[in-house]
């Protein structure tokens, strides 16, 4: 039977979908098959069960290829006729015949409550109390706390955990959402030991109570006159309502807000936009009201001055439109990624996930899948957050990755740049880099090298470094404005934990400056490199694929017990397989006579590692052929540690992997520093960033004894 938890409520605006968000994540960390079922949907689709906001989230977010109808039970509408026609107990057996068709397909199940909106259920509670036992499921009751006093708080928490209790539920913890965040310290004081489960207190945050510009145009009937997909998911963080005169109007500008104005008013079309695209401050759109489109000329210059920044027409006045607004809050929806990112960062700020899972009882499936190796690895990277420099502070891709980051606070960070041009940067792609704002998780900075009071102090630090090469004060004092050697030597002088850069800089301009300034870690022959490959089952561990073109025999050895090393602090257990175009004794020549020699330095000098070489590809990755060809060995058919002869051999067999076999490749990372910098792919996605610093982060855990 999978294990499976049911979160629920008392009432409606708990917000639990973050709850059901971060449960979520934490069971697809340990096992890879996790079903979503809903037994009550609202709303019929015509064919097909229905549909949920919260489930599609969950199915596309997490990759769920099960059938759809399999995971709801029925609509409120068909429930209420059942229960009608032939009372409550049918109605609870047909909903744990679906549960348990469900269930078998499972590792583990994620039960989502009702609503408790305009429903014709009697007694809710009741209901979902009875469903969750009869699924045999943990329930994690939600309480709502907006706008409610500690006291209200306190009372909510423990009336719902008796009366969950009472109809005899089997609690897992209990949680408290949208206090008001100077109330949270007390609230959780009061309620330590008392209920005797766990509660945690999730604070509310205004990126999560924002709505988006889609809800906007939702909400109003609007049209997009201007605004790119990513423009339309900013978050509206508030409303400035525009009649004044423009340079009255500038001053009540506030970051993050949505101006309303009618659409006759031009001049305060561009002059908000002229001011977002200073920086100063960034908003998220723009509405104009009474159904009047500017015209072409004036439009043509607003999307100049603000590419991607939503501008839309309402058909009604200000006042209905104004209307229309009120009361809107934001929703985690499939089509609101970065909202999802913030409801993850406040579950995992607020809830002891170890503690929740220990609750569970789920044990870690023996299989790594690449969700569940990119989940342990941002885990890892947020247990003991770090500090990493980012040189490319303008480049899209990086600033979207950064955002990412600082809404999981996964590390903190420094942008490199000129301060003007990233924020503008980031004000025309609509991020949202929390650069003003104090928070309890991770931050961000900029920083400009050419400005910076830190400038003179790396020019002594670099002159010092290089001067058997010649180099003098004044010459670094130009080398170190150089965003990568800039990077590197705040990693160098303990400013920053690790760098990562590459997205638009080639590899020689990111590595160059580690092997002249941060240099090789003791006990180092050489630095080198692995890719991760994130297969459909299994991630293995490919090197050297990205530095070394042809390392003999000492430095193949060095290159296998770096990458055994990685591969282990990155959760995957080593079992190295130095590569050859024969296995075992079948083969000779210089080519095969290396790798043998290279895997009895490596037996020599690690004796703990399990390495089988010469090996071929085949023989190292399938049981089949490994018993045919080394038979009894401990590596063959079974290798995660893939050792290639020469730089050749590795880079064609990585690209020709992940482009044929469909494998998401990380890396390059490096390995053999004293420090962690690491490279990006020039065609690196958004995702292989997050990845790539999240691994340069976990590399500079520990380096330090902290």
């Amino acid at each position: 039977m999978a294990r499976s938890v049911y979160v629920t409520g008392i009432g409606r605006g708990d917000g639990r979908q973050v709850v059901e968000l971060g449960v979520m994540e934490l069971l697809t960390r340990h096992v890879d098959r996790v079903g979503v079922f809903r037994p009550l949907v609202h709303a019929a689709a015509p064919g097909g069960p229905g549909s949920d906001h919260v489930v599609e989230l969950l199915r596309g977010r997490y990759r769920i290829d099960l059938p759809l109808e399999d995971l709801y039970g029925l609509s409120y509408e068909e429930a209420t006729a059942l229960q009608a026609e032939r009372g409550v107990d049918e109605l609870v057996s047909v909903l744990v015949d679906r549960f348990r068709t469900l269930e078998r397909k499972c590792q583990a199940m994620l039960v989502l409550g009702t609503d408790f909106a305009d429903t014709s259920i009697p007694d809710e509670l009741s209901f979902n109390a009875r469903l969750a036992n009869e699924f045999g499921a943990w329930v994690l009751p939600v309480v709502g706390g907006l706008r409610e006093g500690p006291d209200a708080v306190v009372a909510e928490v423990r009336n719902a955990y008796r009366a969950y209790s009472d109809l005899g539920c089997n609690i897992l913890a209990m949680v408290a959402n949208r206090v008001t965040p100077a109330d949270k310290q007390q609230i959780a004081r009061r309620l330590a030991g008392r209920p005797s489960v766990p509660s945690y207190i999730l604070p509310e945050d205004q990126a999560l109570a924002a709505p988006t510009v889609t809800q906007v145009v939702q909400a109003t009937g609007a049209e997009v006159l201007l605004g790119d997909p990513a423009g339309l998911a900013r978050d509206v963080r508030g409303f400035v309502f525009g009649g004044a005169t423009l340079p009255t109007f500038l001053a009540a500008l506030t970051e993050g807000a949505l101006v309303v104005t009618p659409g006759d008013r031009a001049d305060l079309l561009i002059g908000t936009l002229a001011a977002h695209a200073a920086g100063a401050p960034s908003i998220s759109g723009v509405l104009l009201t009474l159904g009047i489109r500017p015209d072409a000329a004036v439009m043509a210059l607003a999307g100049r001055l603000a590419p991607g920044t939503p501008v839309l027409v309402a058909p009604a006045g200000s006042w209905p439109t104004a209307a229309s607004l009120s009361g809107l809050e934001g929703r985690l929806t499939a089509a609101s990624p970065r909202k999802a990112e913030t409801a993850l960062g406040l579950f995992e700020l607020h809830v002891d996930t170890a503690e929740l899972l220990d609750r569970i009882e789920l044990s870690r499936s023996e299989r790594v899948t690449p969700m569940m190796f990119e989940h342990v690895l941002l885990e890892r990277a947020r247990g003991d957050r770090r500090h990493v420099v980012l040189p490319e502070g303008t480049e899209e891709r990086v600033l979207r990755a950064a955002e990412v980051l600082l809404r999981r606070n996964i590390c903190d960070l420094t942008l490199l740049g000129d301060e003007d041009a990233v924020r503008r940067r980031a004000a025309d792609l609509g991020v949202d880099l929390g650069l003003d704002r104090e928070s309890s998780g991770a931050v961000a900075r900029i920083v400009d090298p050419v400005s910076s009071p830190l400038r003179d102090r790396f020019a002594e630090v670099y002159a010092k470094l290089r001067a058997h090469r010649g180099v003098s004060v004044e010459l670094a004092y130009d080398v170190v404005a150089d965003v990568s050697y800039f990077g590197t030597l705040m990693v160098q002088e303990g400013l920053a934990d690790g760098m990562v850069s590459g997205a638009v800089h080639s590899t020689a301009a990111t590595i160059r400056p580690a092997f002249e300034v941060i240099k090789t870690a003791p006990g180092a022959a050489i630095v080198s490199s692995v890719f991760f490959m994130c297969l459909a089952d299994r991630v293995l561990v490919y090197g050297d694929c990205a530095v070394n073109p042809d390392p003999d025999a000492r430095q193949l050895a060095d290159i296998a017990i770096q990458s055994a090393g990685t591969a282990a602090q990155f959760g995957v257990e080593p079992r190295i397989a130095m590569l050859s175009y024969s296995t075992g004794t079948s083969g000779s020549g210089a080519d095969v006579d290396k790798v043998r020699e290279a895997t009895e330095l490596v037996r020599a000098q690690r004796p703990d590692l399990l390495v089988e070489g010469p090996i071929q590809y085949d023989a190292a990755v399938d049981p089949g052929v490994a018993a045919t060809k080394l038979p009894g060995s401990k590596v063959a058919g079974r290798a995660t540690v893939l050792v290639f002869p020469d730089l050749n051999t590795g880079n064609n067999t990585y690209k020709a992997v992940q482009r044929s076999a469909g494998a998401v490749a990380v890396g390059p990372v490096l390995q053999g520093l004293r420090k962690p910098v690491n490279d990006l792919s020039r065609g690196a996605l958004v995702q292989d960033i997050v990845n790539t610093v999240a691994i340069t982060a976990v590399q500079a855990q520990g380096r330090d004894g902290r």
